[in-house]
């Protein structure tokens, strides 16, 4: 196991995915699963509270919309954590931070700002573009 010094950030004069970028990202990605489990438990915890009981029917109207607005997080959460997990397996068997169609590096920066990334940002450019292509015939 690795312990990472606590002020570690991933370096580019650093060889890519060395075991204290590994281990940085997994912990990255397990502390934001974290965080979204118990922002799923809260919601379920309020939503258990009961039915709704508000007597005005603009109020009730209201407190329904924030209901499905909250589900609706809830469910990007749940395919969030699917990601994420995958992310994990990535790790484990040492393919995370290099794209799934080219097999180069993915880029610290853009892990950084998107841990789940599987594609480097030309190859993600790339599938836009054929997406908008094929979405205009």
């Amino acid at each position: 196991m690795i312990t990472l010094p606590p002020d570690y950030r991933p370096s580019e004069d650093e060889e890519f995915m060395n075991p204290l970028q590994t281990e940085y990202f997994r912990q990255k990605l397990l502390k934001w699963r974290a965080d979204l489990l118990k922002e799923a438990g809260d919601t379920l915890a309020s939503l258990s509270e009961g039915g709704i009981h508000e007597a005005d029917i603009t109020d009730r109207a209201s407190v329904e919309t924030d209901r499905a607005l909250e589900l609706r997080t809830r469910d990007r959460a749940r395919k969030l954590i699917g990601k994420i997990n995958l992310a994990l397996q990535r790790i484990e068997n040492g393919s995370y931070g290099y794209c799934e169609e080219t097999g180069e590096p993915i880029g610290l920066k853009r892990l950084e700002a998107r841990p789940i990334a599987t594609l480097s940002i030309e190859a993600q450019e790339q599938h836009e573009r054929m997406e908008k292509t094929h979405r205009d015939d």
